[in-house]
């Protein structure tokens, strides 16, 4: 336990240096009050009448952005000079540690609630192709390991799988399933969810149905890194004296396998689950932009694309946290798999 709490410090100290990085670094790339302004101008909605200066310094005061950047500013004429904690990151971070991660500029509403509202459609993608790719891997290196011929085979389709790109991935199954002029099986953009329809079991199926190209995308780029791993391990765990003996004592291949030679060989390969999780959240950015899913990633994705970089900084700081999560699960599932090992 203290070697995890250590573990877990460390990664959180890792966070807030990256995060308190990219707070910097988008503050000070960009005028606030030409970004402002610029903003109020491309709006048309706005009365011709409406005075933008006056306008633009109440934002600039709404958003927190017309105090100095940082502690500390250097002047050419005056040099060095302190600003205290009237500032911008100090402002910022105080604000984060209270668990309040600011205003959106282009929505005007509050980030943690954006992204929690996002996160109801990207946490059952993520959770699903996490499942499905574990489930499917396993599955298919155990029922590979005594099948040389069937196993040369599948190893070499999935190599040839390991260098498509998640976007061909996902447009080819657009292409070839959600297509009216080859297999509509399955709809090619949306959830298709109406607040009132059905019962909590129709609206469950119903997401399930919108969901199944963007997971099985998903699926099938992480897959194939997960099973010739594990392929890899199993190869080399049943050259062990201890598959004989079990085998020798009358144990079937099936007990064999499940009962011996997996849980060894799940430990090298535990260590890819760290970066599993992370690569399917960013993976999501590509699948939910594609299928026109409302999930975290098209908030991301819009976020960048419109440079509102509170959101922006809040959505990198969860996938952030869903990277210390997987390294906390890996520990975990390290200690499980094999109580021998003292982290």
């Amino acid at each position: 336990m203290p070697v995890l709490l250590r573990h877990t410090a460390q990664a959180l100290v890792a966070v807030w240096l990256t995060l308190s990085a990219l707070f910097l670094l988008s503050r000070s790339v960009t005028d606030p009050a030409a970004f402002i302004q610029s903003t109020l101008s491309a709006n048309t909605r706005l009365d011709a009448r409406i005075d933008q200066a006056a306008l633009t310094q109440q934002l600039l005061r709404r958003y927190g952005l017309s105090a100095p950047l940082f502690y500390t500013s250097w002047q050419p004429a005056a040099g060095w000079r302190w600003h205290g904690t009237g500032n911008q990151y100090h402002q910022w971070l105080g604000q984060l540690l209270a668990g309040n991660l600011g205003i959106s500029y282009r929505q005007g509403a509050p980030v943690r609630g954006l992204l929690g509202e996002a996160l109801r459609y990207t946490l059952p993608l993520t959770l699903l192709a996490t499942t499905g790719s574990v489930g499917l891997a396993i599955g298919m290196a155990t029922s590979l390991g005594y099948r040389p011929r069937a196993r040369r085979l599948v190893l070499l389709a999935l190599h040839g799988i390991q260098s498509f790109p998640l976007f061909l991935v996902a447009v080819g199954l657009l292409l070839l399933l959600a297509n009216p002029d080859t297999l509509a099986w399955f709809p090619a953009f949306g959830l298709g969810l109406e607040p009132e329809s059905g019962n909590w079991g129709q609206r469950a199926g119903e997401l399930l149905y919108h969901l199944a190209l963007p997971v099985l995308s998903l699926v099938i780029v992480s897959l194939p890194g997960l099973v010739i791993q594990l392929d890899g391990a199993i190869q080399q765990e049943m050259t062990r004296a201890y598959v004989a003996t079990a085998r020798a004592k009358g144990a079937s291949r099936r007990r064999t396998m499940r009962g011996h030679v997996l849980r060894n060989a799940l430990l090298p390969t535990i260590a890819l689950l760290t970066d599993l999780l992370p690569n399917l959240v960013a993976g999501s950015v590509v699948v939910e932009v594609l299928f026109a899913l409302p999930g975290m990633g098209r908030l991301l994705a819009e976020a960048a694309a419109t440079q509102d970089y509170p959101l922006l900084l809040g959505a990198v700081g969860l996938v952030a946290v869903v990277r210390l999560v997987a390294q906390w699960l890996t520990d975990v599932a390290y200690q499980l798999t094999d109580p021998r090992i003292r982290l």
